[in-house]
């Protein structure tokens, strides 16, 4: 196995590669280091087969859409991921092939709700939700720190401790760790009950990343962001919360509710289907199709898609094009058919 680090900084992607049979992962790949990653490919020899971004990040653009587009390789993320143009969705338990070597994926939710680490024979890629003596902050982006403590304790600390730790970020010059050294040196963990680690994580009180505006949201719906000018974080919280349940009651009453899906039409045909009666306008279309969408805008609209991440930055335009009985489906079309199936 060629296993290597290739940002050399405070982001970190990860080549995994397969050197019998030349195949090879990248492992959160950041967007303005694509030539390095397709250099380091090229000189090796390998085949670029799958591009994996453990959550969806907030601080810097993901590499993986160009990579995927430039390689054939395919993006791999869990499955409540929003981004929309993911091939092969993820979770607990599942395992991804790269030549002869198979990589576990785990489910770590915490940091982001679609958070995953991939445990290999002898080392784990931790994504943000365990790092070198500190684990990933949980205030935002729809971040839980009672679920980072379970992700951590149960799930990530479970394994054995001479496990090498490979984190996605890194601050302070660390390379690796061990799963032992963590349970034994990280202060925000050590000693600490579920209650106790809640406390510290809810009142850290650190500066948001910077530009988190547009990456997270680009990251999250792979907008072309000359096109639109991007909701602030503020607007997006004003964005009103629907439940899945909420919904159907309000389709029972005789006031009319207009279902703007926002998906791709291959999404909107696919596995997780549509709400019937729901109007197809993909994101990406949205500015284009407003004079179709003029006759509603004093009707109360609710905005769909995969798990309700670009169907909010979708509400959030809408409100701001002056539409204003705008509303979101929490949890976008997973959560509807989880809901469902009760």
């Amino acid at each position: 196995m060629l296993f290597k680090e290739l940002n050399l900084c405070k982001c970190k992607t990860y080549l995994i590669a397969c050197d019998v049979q030349n195949q090879a992962v990248l492992v959160d790949p950041v967007l303005e280091n694509i030539e390095r990653y397709l250099a380091v490919l090229a000189y090796n020899g390998l085949k670029l087969i799958d591009v994996i971004d453990t959550h969806t990040h907030a601080d810097h653009r993901s590499g993986c859409t160009l990579l995927s587009e430039l390689t054939d390789a395919k993006i791999v993320m869990h499955r409540l991921a929003p981004h929309p143009l993911v091939d092969v969705h993820v979770d607990e338990g599942d395992e991804l092939k790269v030549g002869n070597i198979v990589i576990k994926v785990l489910y770590t939710p915490g940091h982001t709700p679609d958070g995953i680490a991939l445990v290999l024979d002898d080392r784990v890629l931790t994504g943000d939700t365990l790092m070198i003596r500190g684990t990933g902050r949980t205030d935002f982006a729809g971040g839980n720190p009672a679920e980072e403590y379970d992700s951590i304790i149960e799930k990530l600390f479970s394994l054995p401790d001479e496990t090498l730790v490979f984190p996605a970020h890194d601050y302070r010059g660390n390379t690796q760790s061990t799963i032992g050294e963590e349970k034994q040196k990280n202060p925000r963990i050590l000693g600490k009950s579920k209650e106790q680690f809640i406390h510290v994580m809810e009142n850290l009180g650190l500066p948001l990343p910077d530009k988190i505006q547009e990456v997270l949201q680009l990251n999250q719906t792979e907008l072309d962001d000359d096109l639109y000018e991007l909701p602030s974080i503020a607007e997006l919280n004003r964005i009103f919360q629907l439940e899945p349940n909420e919904i159907k009651t309000f389709l029972g009453q005789s006031t009319p509710q207009v279902l703007i899906d926002v998906r791709s039409e291959a999404e909107f045909n696919g596995e997780l289907g549509h709400i019937e009666g729901s109007i197809l306008i993909p994101l990406d279309k949205l500015s284009e199709n407003i004079e179709k969408l003029e006759k509603y805008k004093n009707d109360n609209i609710i905005v769909i898609c995969r798990s309700g991440a670009r169907s909010t930055t979708a509400a959030a335009l809408l409100t701001g094009m002056g539409f204003e009985n705008v509303s979101n489906l929490r949890g976008g079309m997973l959560a509807w058919n989880e809901a469902a199936n009760k």
